[in-house]
């Protein structure tokens, strides 16, 4: 059966009336719900660290910035819009001891809560809100009067009204706008890992350079590589994105679409699922996490040298200086895109 779709005329913003919603970090996701929720009425404070570099930008939005710990004693909605590594520190030190019975933590993504490397009190609600699309573009399509598709869940519901809560915050943020799904912390959890893993960015960015690697070595100009393993997949995700893999198949060549099913299931394989099985098991079992959160308090050493390694890959010097001639394209650095916190 179908999931429900949730959409403007199931949430009520009365939900959040007259109480103060506080919004931990102005990072990507932080940054888009706090200015959303703000100009959909609501009164959002931001909760940041002493000393975070974002105290300066969330001022001049017109938010009042106070600690972490002071935002979560004022709010009885508190999103904790911190990277997950840092969740657990933040909840010891800051949120856990200003809770109070009644109180909702909201999350946009199940990671902390799923994993329990946070584990609130059974006398606070806790929810998920999770758009699907980053923060930017979740505040771009709210000023279109559009809206970015969202997911929700509950975790815990002492208080008994936690479903309505989420709505009315996907409602603030623009979401109902398009249309949100309720789903569970485990399942948006463990989908979200495994899709970035094996599909979105693992997948996506190991099959460039992979192609690429393939290309150059049997003498092609690493130009022409670049735009047919990197440069024309934008075009082809886009018809994806809008009509399908099927609406994709109807726009491309014979040519190219007889390559696509005769070739394509030759390259991603029984072996690919094989290993994207094992990947997800590893998700499920909590291994991951547990690797994620060791490598987080071993000082991210190989987490920054495996980044380090692939920005020198050469498919990024050629791509660097071939979209310099497209003066139509929005260029962006890697360096300070990093979500503040």
């Amino acid at each position: 059966m179908p999931a429900k779709v949730y959409t403007d005329k199931d949430a009520d913003l009365k939900n959040l009336q007259g109480k103060t919603l506080a919004v931990l970090g102005f990072g990507s996701q932080g940054h888009a719900h706090a200015l959303n929720l703000k100009d959909s009425g609501c009164n959002v404070i931001i909760g940041l660290y002493e000393g975070s570099k974002s105290a300066p930008v969330a001022q001049s939005h017109g938010f009042e910035v106070v600690s972490t710990a002071e935002a979560v004693r004022r709010a009885e909605v508190i999103f904790v819009a911190i990277p997950d590594t840092k969740q657990a520190r933040a909840y010891e030190k800051d949120i856990a001891p200003n809770l109070a019975v009644g109180k909702t933590l909201l999350f946009s993504h199940g990671f902390s809560i799923h994993f329990k490397t946070v584990a609130p009190p059974k006398d606070i609600n806790v929810i998920l809100v999770a758009p699907k699309g980053p923060g930017h573009i979740v505040r771009r399509q709210y000023m279109e009067g559009k809206g970015v598709p969202a997911l929700i869940a509950i975790y815990q519901d002492p208080g008994r009204h936690s479903k309505q809560i989420a709505l009315a915050w996907a409602k603030g943020i623009g979401a109902t706008r398009a249309g949100v799904i309720q789903t569970s912390f485990k399942e948006e959890t463990e989908t979200d890992l495994f899709g970035e893993q094996t599909v979105l960015c693992g997948g996506a960015s190991a099959l460039i350079m992979a192609g690429y690697e393939t290309l150059v070595e049997a003498g092609y100009q690493p130009e022409m590589a670049y735009f047919e393993c990197l440069h024309e997949l934008k075009l082809i995700v886009d018809l994806m994105n809008e009509a399908g893999i099927s609406g994709m198949r109807f726009s491309i060549s014979e040519t190219a679409k007889w390559g696509d099913v005769s070739v394509g299931p030759k390259i991603i394989d029984a072996g690919v699922k094989k290993r994207m099985k094992a990947a997800l098991k590893d998700i499920q079992s909590g291994k991951f996490a547990k690797g994620w959160v060791h490598e987080y308090n071993s000082g991210y050493k190989k987490y920054h040298a495996l980044l380090k390694a692939g920005e020198k890959h050469p498919v990024e010097r050629v791509g660097q200086r071939l979209r310099s001639l497209m003066p139509w394209m929005k260029k962006r650095s890697v360096k300070g895109v990093q979500a503040a916190y």
